[in-house]
Parts: C-alpha cells; structure tokens; sequence
C-alpha cells in the first residue's frame, strides 16, 4: 500500500504538471497575434475557408468552452494539425521520435557507463591522483555548451580526423527497411550489418554531446553520495569487519546512493528531448528536435505548439519513471510498507 499511496501522489503531481503546460499552450494559441483561423487555415486561404475552419474548430464559442475543448482534444491525443503538411502534429512526431528515442537511448548508455565506473573509483582512491583528475574532467564536461561541443566534434572527428560522418543518418545508397524508425535497430532486425555500422557511425557523435554533460553531472553526484555514506556512521560495522574500501564502495556505499542518482538522470533524460532541437539541427537528423526547429523555420505555429506540448508529455513521463524506479529502490518505503502489512 505505501508503493500504491506514493505512486498516486506522483501521478497526481504529473497530472498537475500536464494541465499548467496545456493550460499555458493554450494561452499561447489565443495570444498569437492576428486572426486564430486565419494562422490555422494558412496565409492563402480564402474567408470562406477561414469561416469553415473557425466553426470546425470551435473558435465561434466562449473561451471558457474552447479551453474546455481544447482539454479534450489532448485527451484524445490530438496535439493539432500542421498549417504546413496538413497533417495530425501527433502523426507527424510519431514518425520522427524513434530517431529520437535511439538518440537518448544510446547517449544514456554511454554516459552511465563512463560515470559509474568513474565515480566508483574516484571514491575508492579520494583524495588520490586520480580523484583529482576526475573531477576536473567533470567540471570541464559539465561547463562545455552543447553547441560548442557538437561543433568541435564534428571538426576534429569529422573534418580534421575523418573518424566519423559530420550530418545526416546514414550513406548515400546505404539504407534498411523501415521497420521501427531506428536505423540501427531496423538494420539489425533485417540483419544488415553493414547498414548498422553505418548507422552506428552517424549516431556516436551527437550520442556523446548528450552523454559528456550526462556522465559529467552523473559522476559529480554519485562520487558525492558515495563519500557521504562512506562517512556515515552505517560503516562503522563494516569497517570493523575490516572490509576493504572497494567492497565497501560495492557492497554498502553503491546501493545507497543510487537513489539520488536515479533521479538526476531521470531529469537528464528528460532534459535531452528538450536539448535534441539543437544537436539534431546540428547533425542534420530526423527527429522531434529538428521537426521543432523546422517548424519553427516555416512559421508552422500549431505544430510548434503540439510539439511543445508533446515534449513537456515525455519529459514528465520519464521524470514519473524515474520516480517510481527511485520509490521501487528505497529501503525505507519497503520497510514501511512491510510495516504496513503487518498491521
């Protein structure tokens, strides 16, 4: 019952979250200067057709019942129609948020797997050499602007190195069945290797803009946590035993601190959908980032908005897993549910 109880304060808040954001796209909408259907029937569209548009989409009733309205429409998934393409915003960001999701995905990994270890170490050997270093490569990391990093990269391991391709998702005349949106994913699936590695070599670029600041943060926190419990008074025992450092960092220091790092990484995969508008405008990928950034370019404003809307959906969704993950591992919330059924 504790889970339950704490999972329902969550959901509420996210439910919260969710209406202040359609409650400030709204306003947004009813703030654009000029005529409503007028920008949603586009530049050339005749009165005739405005006066259609204005009735099919309500803009001849109160405010109060367009909110309303408009409430419903995001219940039913409608995040509104492109002025460009004519066609659902949803629509339109379900074919480009797989490259997105591969994107984070591959990002998440690299940062987690050059933190952790970082991190471990760093406080098995405080104070040492080592420790020193770490740091000041995370500070560095951490401070870099993405723009800045994205557009070194692509310089020396695109231009000066030629390691990697500088833009785009695969080579010319390389390609596989669009089975999922990811090119890697669906390059393994219709078992082309060669499609994945070449896949694979458009994608490490703009997955390590997102996974140094991630990894950076990361380490930041969990060598932190790990020093504290290490200090605590809960290793006292341990160190009576005359446990090494490192099974203590392992065995007792690492399970209790991965709490708060849990949760800083939730935000950070929250954050790299907001951030993908610029790394994928930079190397030039399909996904919600660059569709935000297009149709900002082309003045498509309901497509903006239902993009925005989208994006503050998956941030609070990944911020809610990351929350439960953070419930599901804490010690203290099991203990008082076993208390609880005890009762």
């Amino acid at each position: 019952m504790a889970y339950l109880r704490l999972i329902s304060q969550r959901l509420v808040m996210t439910v919260l979250t969710l209406w202040g954001l359609a409650t400030l796209v709204f306003v947004m909408i009813k703030l654009i200067p000029g005529d409503e259907a007028q920008v949603a029937a586009g530049p050339g569209a005749s009165p005739e057709q405005v006066a259609s548009v204005a009735k099919r989409l309500g803009l001849d009733m109160p405010v109060v019942q367009q909110y309303l309205n408009f409430l419903l429409r995001l219940l039913r998934g409608d995040l509104g129609t492109s002025v460009v393409s004519s066609k659902p915003v949803l629509t339109e960001l379900a074919a480009v948020l797989p490259s997105t999701i591969e994107l984070m995905i591959l990002a998440s990994i690299i940062g987690t797997l050059v933190a952790f270890p970082m991190a471990l170490v760093a406080a098995t050997y405080r104070g040492k050499a080592f420790d020193g270093i770490t740091r000041i490569i995370a500070v560095t990391g951490g401070a870099m602007p993405a723009f800045w990093l994205a557009l070194m990269l692509q310089f020396f391991f695109g231009n000066v190195w030629r390691i990697t391709p500088i833009s785009g998702q695969h080579s010319f005349g390389i390609s596989s069945p669009n089975l999922t949106g990811m090119p890697t994913l669906d390059a393994l699936l219709a078992g082309d290797m060669v499609g994945f590695l070449d896949a694979m070599a458009y994608l490490i670029l703009p997955a390590f803009v997102f996974a140094i600041p991630f990894a950076a943060q990361v380490f930041r926190l969990l060598r932190a946590s790990l020093l504290g419990v290490l200090a605590s008074d809960m290793m006292l025992p341990v160190r009576a035993k005359g446990a090494s450092t490192s099974r203590m960092v392992l065995r007792h220091a690492l399970p209790n601190s991965l709490l708060p790092t849990v949760s800083l990484m939730g935000v950070l995969i929250g954050g790299m959908v907001g951030g993908a508008i610029l790394v994928e405008t930079v190397f030039a990928r399909r996904g919600v980032g660059s569709f935000l950034a297009n149709s900002v370019a082309l003045k498509d404003t309901y497509a903006v908005l239902g993009a925005v809307m989208f994006v503050g959906i998956a941030v609070c969704l990944v911020n809610l897993v990351a929350d439960v993950i953070t419930l599901m591992l804490d010690p203290r919330i099991r203990g008082a549910q076993f208390r609880v059924g005890a009762k």
